[in-house]
């Protein structure tokens, strides 16, 4: 083994680890997690759906299914969901909101479905975090034929000056916005499912569907709060950053009185089973 290829090993390893490390770090959050995290825009869910409506109720798996944003959305559009989610504080979270949905633990690389079970299984701001080498076999073992792959995560629009001057601020520069993602971060997206579904699955499209938020200067501070990328910070760091934030909200025109729309955008990928 050359050194190259041992460079390339250990970063592919140290890269699994922060995924798992930042990925796994919600559940300390899970109640403020499901108090101010967004839902998804209406119209992005129907999309994702769209090539496997023709039978209702449609079946889906929301994996990565959290404290049950996406999950709501998909029970109030009348599809019959299971809700698959590994950390058990958020599952926790989740049944207790909707003990009448069908929610069990497991992950998008291991899900306890049967083959061939489901029309569609979405991933709420939840693809970034799985093992994708290993994820797309599973998503694809439980899909029927024609059923369809869907993720989706909702960013921030910073085409708009005050949302991009926050989101550099507060989510680093690794952190997808609107302008990013069309940058370079959705056509990374589908490269991944293609490399990681290919010859499982066709090629894979993305939509985008406005979706502003009713936010007030204290809810969209509890929202940054509940992002892995401070959640994984020592207090000091965390704390520093958060009253740096406190103080652009309270000095910004736009978000210094009262209620105010925080603009968003939710992105989607959805790629069909062959």
């Amino acid at each position: 083994m050359n050194d190259q290829t041992g460079s390339n090993r250990t970063e592919s390893q140290a890269e699994a680890e922060e995924r798992l490390r930042h990925g796994s770090s919600f559940g300390v959050a899970a109640t403020a997690y499901a108090e101010h995290r967004p839902d998804y825009a209406e119209a992005a869910v129907r999309w994702a759906l769209e090539p496997v409506r023709e039978a209702p109720p449609v079946r889906v798996v929301d994996i990565g299914a959290g404290t049950g944003k996406l999950t709501a959305t998909l029970v109030r559009l009348g599809a019959d969901v299971t809700a698959v989610e590994p950390d058990p504080q958020m599952l926790a979270e989740l049944r207790r909101a909707m003990p009448e949905v069908r929610s069990v633990p497991g992950s998008a690389e291991e899900m306890p479905v049967p083959d061939a079970s489901v029309d569609a299984v979405l991933a709420g701001q939840a693809m970034h975090w799985f093992d994708m080498s290993r994820a797309m076999p599973e998503i694809a073992r439980v899909l029927r034929p024609g059923g369809v792959f869907a993720g989706l995560w909702n960013v921030d629009d910073d085409r708009v000056g005050w949302v991009a001057d926050l989101a550099e601020m507060s989510k680093r520069k690794a952190s997808t916005t609107l302008l990013r993602w069309r940058d370079g971060a959705g056509r990374s997206g589908q490269q991944r499912l293609l490399e990681a579904g290919s010859g499982l699955f066709y090629a894979a499209e993305e939509g985008e569907f406005g979706h502003g938020q009713a936010r007030t200067a204290d809810s969209l501070l509890a929202t940054i709060a509940t992002h892995s990328h401070l959640l994984v910070m020592n207090e000091a760091e965390r704390a520093g950053l958060l009253a740096q934030v406190r103080d652009f909200l309270r000095t910004r025109p736009e978000t210094s009185n009262g209620e105010f729309t925080l603009p968003m955008v939710t992105v989607a990928l959805r790629a069909r089973r062959r």
